[in-house]
C-alpha cells in the first residue's frame, strides 16, 4: 500500500486534540503533542493542542487554588499536621500576594523583581529554606558567593523562587495527594504494575482537589477546541494516572469523542495488554511511532479504512459469548520515513507561561529545569543499538532513521520563526556523530545562530577537532551514558567504549567550552563493592580533571525487553518469575549470586555526586563516602590525568 498524501485522510475527518498530561516538565512543553500536531497538520488534519500538564500547575498556584489549598489544610487533624503544611498556614495571606508576581517572573515577564527576591525579605520561606543552611559562611561573607558571584541576582533569584514553589508542592503532597510531584504523578500506580487494579482503584476514588482541578481544565479545553478525537501521549508512568483522569472526564462529559492512548510508556511497558477495563477509558491504545497509527485510525474514523487494517492498536470487542476482550490490530504498512514526519508546532502553546526553574546549583544540571527549549529529534532510534542494559528490542531504539541536515536545519528555521526562541534540545537516544557534524557544518553555511544541546555516546568519532565544530554551531553542553565507570562491566554492557576514552572524548567537549553531564549507574549484575569504589574514583578523577561537571547515579533495573532480560544467563543473573500480567510489564526482579547491597551503596554514591557537583571532596579519599569499611581504590590516584597525556602524546 502506498503512503497515504494529504488528501488520503480527508477535511472531513473531525478536528483532534492532542494533549500533555500532568506530569512533565514545567520550563518547556514535552514535544509528543508538538510533534503529532506538526504531523497532522502536514496531512491536512484540523489539529490543536493543549499542556494541561502546565496548566494544572498555574490553576493550583492561582489565588482561588490557594484558597482551596488552605481550605483542605485547615481541615487536617493536628495529628496530620507537618511543619511544612504549619508554615503555609501561618505565612498564607504572604504565599497569597507574592505568587503572582513570582511566576510572572518565573516566566521572564517580569525580571526586575529579581532584587526584592534575591534580598531574602520578599518570599515566604518554608521548610525547603533549610538546604541554604549548608553554604553559611563562617567568616560572615555571602554564603552563595561561590554560586551566584555579586552580579548573579536573578540566578540567585530563581533559586529562591524554586524553593518557593517546592515548599507548596510538599503542601500539596502532605494535605491533599500523597503521589503529587511537579514531575510526576501517581507513579506507582503505573510503572510494571502487573494488573490495571491499582489504577482502577484509584481512579473509581473520589476527585481530590488537583483530580477536580485537572478535570475542569479538561472540560475547559474540550469546549475550547471542541475536539472530536483526542489524543494522550503519556511519555513516563508519573503521567499515566492524570491521563486517566483526563480520559474519565472527558467519557462522562461525551461519550462520543474518541480517546486514544499512546506515548513512551505505552510503547514500553503495555505491549501485552490485555485488561479490557483499560477501554473503560480509551477507545484506542497504539504502539511504537504514533504518525502511521494515527492516519490509519484516522481514515477508520472518516470511513474509509476498516478496523482489521488499523495499525498497531489495541482497541475492546467481544467474544462469541459477548465477554470483553482487548484485541491487537497491526495491519502491515510501513512507518513515516522521519525526513516525513515533518516539523514538530508549538502553535497554540503558552510559550511566554512556562516557567524557568532552578533547583541545583550547578549550571549543567540546571538546563533541564530552567528555560524553554525546542525540543527537536536529530534521527529516530540509536544508530549503536547494542547496550546491554537498553530496551533495544524496541522500536524506539532499534529502527534507525536518520534525515539530511539540509531536512533538519530547515526545520529549526521555521521553529525559531514560528517561536522566537533559538534554545534547542535534541532528544535523540543518541545523537550520531556523523549527523551532528553535518548539522553544525549546514548551520555555519546559512549563517544560523542557536544554542543548543543534546545526548551522545562518549565515542572516539567526537575528536577535539569535532567538538570545536559543535561548540562553533552553537553546542553548549553534551550529556552521555558513562554507566559503570569500570572498564570490565563497560565490556559486559556492550558499550563499545572504555574509561580511557570517555576521559579523553569528555575533556575534548570540555575544553572546547561545552558543559558534559555523566549518566552513571549502580548495581549491574555482577558489580561487586570493590567495582562500585573503583567507578567512584574513576568519577571523582573526571571531576577533578573538569572533564565532566555534572552526574547522575541511577539503579539499574533489568527490563524484559533489554538484552539482560531476554539473555540473563549471559549476565550471571537468574531472573525472578513475573506474575501473570494483563496490564504494565517492564522491569523484572533478578537474583545476583554476587550479593552486593547496592541501596547502601547508592546512597553514598548520589552524596559524594552531589558534592562533587558542587566542586566538594573532591581531594578527599572516596572510601569516606562510604558507611562501615570500604576496599581501597584500584585505580591509580592520577589515572584519569595519565590517560589525557597519554591521549595527547598519541
Amino acid at each position: 500500500m502506498t503512503d497515504p498524501s494529504p488528501a488520503a485522510v480527508p477535511a472531513a475527518v473531525p478536528r483532534v486534540l492532542s494533549v500533555i498530561p500532568p506530569m512533565t516538565q514545567l520550563n518547556t512543553p514535552y514535544p509528543s503533542a508538538p510533534y503529532l500536531t506538526g504531523f497532522l497538520r502536514q496531512h491536512g488534519v484540523h489539529a490543536v493542542q493543549e499542556d494541561l500538564a502546565l496548566a494544572l500547575v498555574l490553576q493550583l498556584l492561582s489565588p482561588d487554588g490557594l484558597t482551596a489549598l488552605r481550605a483542605r489544610v485547615d481541615a487536617l487533624a493536628p495529628r496530620d499536621r507537618t511543619l511544612g503544611i504549619d508554615s503555609f498556614s501561618e505565612q498564607f495571606d504572604r504565599y497569597r500576594a507574592t505568587m503572582a508576581p513570582t511566576l510572572a517572573f518565573l516566566q521572564g515577564r517580569d525580571p526586575t523583581l529579581a532584587h526584592r527576591i534575591a534580598s531574602r525579605g520578599f518570599l515566604p520561606e518554608g521548610p525547603r529554606f533549610a538546604s541554604l543552611d549548608v553554604y553559611i559562611d563562617p567568616d560572615g561573607g555571602d554564603p552563595l558567593g561561590w554560586a551566584f558571584g555579586a552580579l548573579g541576582v536573578q540566578d540567585r533569584a530563581r533559586h529562591f523562587a524554586t524553593l518557593y514553589l517546592n515548599d507548596l508542592a510538599d503542601v500539596l503532597r502532605e494535605a491533599v495527594d500523597a503521589r503529587f510531584e511537579f514531575v510526576r504523578y501517581g507513579e506507582s500506580l503505573a510503572q510494571s504494575q502487573p494488573t490495571f487494579d491499582p489504577l482502577a482503584d484509584a481512579l473509581a476514588a473520589p476527585l481530590n482537589l488537583v483530580d477536580a482541578t485537572l478535570r475542569t481544565l479538561t472540560l475547559a479545553a474540550i469546549a475550547r477546541h471542541a475536539p472530536r478525537v483526542v489524543l494522550v501521549s503519556v511519555p513516563f508512568p508519573g503521567a499515566v494516572y492524570a491521563a486517566f483522569r483526563i480520559a474519565q472526564a472527558i467519557r462522562e462529559h461525551d461519550a462520543s469523542i474518541v480517546t486514544v492512548l499512546g506515548g513512551g510508556f505505552v510503547n514500553t511497558e503495555l505491549r501485552e495488554l490485555n485488561d479490557a477495563r483499560v477501554f473503560d477509558y480509551f477507545d484506542y491504545v497504539t504502539l511504537d511511532a504514533g504518525e502511521r497509527p494515527l492516519l490509519a485510525l484516522l481514515e477508520h474514523i472518516a470511513g474509509r479504512r476498516s478496523q482489521q487494517r488499523l495499525v498497531r492498536t489495541f482497541l475492546r470487542t467481544h467474544d462469541d459469548d459477548g465477554r470483553a476482550v482487548v484485541k491487537y490490530m497491526n495491519f502491515a504498512e510501513a512507518d513515516v520515513p522521519f525526513s516525513e514526519v515533518g516539523t514538530p508546532t508549538w502553535d497554540g502553546l503558552p510559550l511566554d507561561r512556562y516557567l524557568s526553574l532552578l533547583d541545583m546549583l550547578n549550571p549543567m544540571h540546571r538546563l533541564w529545569s530552567d528555560g524553554r527549549w525546542n525540543k527537536l529529534t536529530v534521527a529516530h532510534g540509536c544508530y549503536w543499538k547494542k547496550c546491554s542494559f537498553c530496551d533495544v528490542s524496541l522500536d524506539y531504539i532499534s529502527r534507525y532513521d536518520a534525515a539530511s541536515a539540509e531536512t533538519l536545519v530547515g526545520r529549526i528555521e521555521t521553529i525559531v520563526r514560528e517561536t522566537g526562541q533559538t534554545g534547542f534540545h535534541f532528544v535523540d537516544e543518541a545523537a550520531p556523530p556523523k549527523s551532528l557534524r553535518a548539522l553544525a557544518a549546514e548551520l555555519k553555511r546559512r549563517d544560523i545562530a542557536i544554542s543548543w544541546w543534546g545526548n551522545i555516546r562518549f565515542e572516539k568519532s567526537f575528536t577535539p577537532e569535532l567538538c570545536l565544530e559543535l561548540a562553533d554551531s552553537g553546542c553548549i553542553a553534551i550529556s552521555g551514558g558513562l554507566e559503570v565507570a569500570s572498564d570490565r562491566l563497560l565490556k559486559l554492557m556492550k558499550k563499545g567504549v572504555s574509561v580511557e576514552q570517555v576521559a579523553r572524548v569528555t575533556k575534548g567537549f570540555a575544553d572546547a567550552g561545552i558543559l558534559v553531564h555523566a549518566y552513571l549507574m549502580y548495581g549491574f549484575p555482577t558489580q561487586t563493592v570493590q567495582d562500585t569504589v573503583d567507578a567512584l574514583e574513576y568519577v571523582r578523577q573526571l571531576f577533578e580533571a573538569g572533564c565532566i561537571q555534572s552526574g547522575f547515579f541511577h539503579r539499574f533495573a533489568c527490563t524484559v525487553h533489554s538484552p539482560v532480560g531476554m539473555n540473563p544467563a549471559e549476565y550471571g543473573v537468574t531472573l525472578q518469575p513475573l506474575p501473570p500480567v494483563s496490564f504494565a510489564k517492564n522491569d523484572v526482579g533478578f537474583v545476583d549470586p554476587v550479593g552486593t547491597d547496592h541501596d547502601a551503596l547508592g546512597r553514598a554514591l548520589n552524596k559524594a555526586l552531589y558534592n562533587f557537583m558542587h566542586g566538594i571532596g573532591l581531594d578527599e579519599d572516596v572510601r569516606g563516602w562510604f558507611a562501615g569499611r570500604a576496599p581501597k581504590p584500584r585505580v591509580a590516584r592520577h589515572f584519569i590525568e595519565r590517560a589525557l597525556d597519554g591521549g595527547a602524546r598519541r
